[in-house]
């Protein structure tokens, strides 16, 4: 019997549990494949910290949100003990043969270094931002797509009662995707990302041809937009656990400029980690289900150092090469498409 071990790193999203709970119900019935689950990400691997998965454990999962396992924002190779040598050490003592690493592009790193390092490991992408190269989606997008579009549904009404322009600030570090889909779903008058800078100007123009037209205006902004002339995104949060900044706030630096270039009132809200929390949508629970069932494959096969991946309507294989090759980001035609609609 073929012993391993699942963890989840990095944020949460929505899913998490979906992929856990179609690994475990595949593997056992099909491959008789045991589990246990590494509590708070590459943590839990370092010090040999588990607890048991099976089919009692994973009961209902498929609509709960975060993580049973816990995460971090630790790395595998952070402390002391944190070498592949102590891994291998520590996953000889559990009896575990490998590992399933559920996560996005720094978990994906840290996988490849760990395979090329002799640790038998494959992988889950899985980011709300859907920036992941070698996969067309990830679970957490859809349903971080839906909690804004909904959030835009709602803003747009206190919006038209007061005659104000609405900024709607998501999450998308690098990547564009959760502001151009759910702006696009809301019927966003301008949607800023972090791949095309916009000047203060060609927003305001925006602004006051919606307000001339009797609109209240709507401005969706991903957190990593930059204004044309910003060399970096704007954070005054200090640094993350992975010593980049911490971003959020560009959506309540706008809003008052707005307000004083075009004389409308102007309200920001910064939607934050709302995007990650709550029940999975149902496309996200049939991926996420797809892809832990689809890595005990992987694992049956004995293709270490590859991880799952969505391809049109198929599940394939790809290896952390191809996945961690750039970050997936709007193309320019992308944006190019919606932005002649603005305003």
């Amino acid at each position: 019997m073929t012993r391993i071990g699942i963890l989840t790193s990095g944020g949460d999203c929505p899913g998490l549990n979906a992929v856990i709970r179609g690994a475990v119900l595949k593997g056992e019935t099909l491959y008789d494949q045991e589990f246990v689950g590494f509590l708070e990400g590459w943590r839990g691997l370092v010090k040999g910290e588990v607890i048991p998965l099976d089919r009692s454990v994973v009961r209902g999962l498929s609509h709960q949100g975060g993580t049973i396992l816990g995460t971090s924002r630790f790395g595998p190779y952070q402390d002391e003990e944190g070498s592949a040598e102590s891994i291998k050490a520590t996953m000889k003592r559990l009896g575990v043969d490998g590992v399933i690493a559920i996560g996005g592009e720094g978990t994906a790193s840290a996988s490849k270094r760990l395979h090329n390092d002799g640790i038998n490991i494959v992988g889950v992408p899985k980011t709300i931002d859907n920036d992941l190269n070698g996969t067309d989606y990830t679970f957490g997008f859809d349903t971080a797509v839906e909690i804004a579009t909904e959030s835009i549904d709602r803003l747009r009404t206190t919006g038209n009662s007061h005659r104000r322009c609405m900024v709607l600030e998501v999450m998308g570090r690098h990547a564009g995707w959760i502001a151009l889909h759910s702006g696009t779903a809301g019927g966003a008058h301008a949607i800023l990302i972090p791949e095309q800078p916009e000047t203060l100007e060609q927003i305001c123009e925006w602004v006051s041809s919606v307000r001339d037209r009797g609109r209240s205006p709507m401005v969706v902004v991903a957190e990593g937009f930059k204004l044309a002339g910003m060399d970096h995104a704007y954070s005054d949060k200090g640094l993350d656990g992975f010593d980049r900044p911490r971003l959020g706030g560009i959506g309540e630096v706008l809003a008052p400029m707005i307000e004083r270039q075009t004389g409308i009132e102007t309200r920001a809200t910064v939607l934050g980690h709302i995007q990650r929390g709550g029940v999975p949508t149902a496309f996200d629970r049939v991926l996420a289900t797809r892809l832990g069932m689809a890595v005990t494959d992987l694992v049956a096969d004995g293709e270490w150092g590859k991880m799952v991946a969505l391809h049109g309507t198929d599940i394939v294989r790809v290896g952390f090469d191809e996945a961690l090759a750039d970050h997936k980001v709007v193309p320019a035609d992308r944006y190019q498409e919606m932005r002649v609609i603005f305003g």
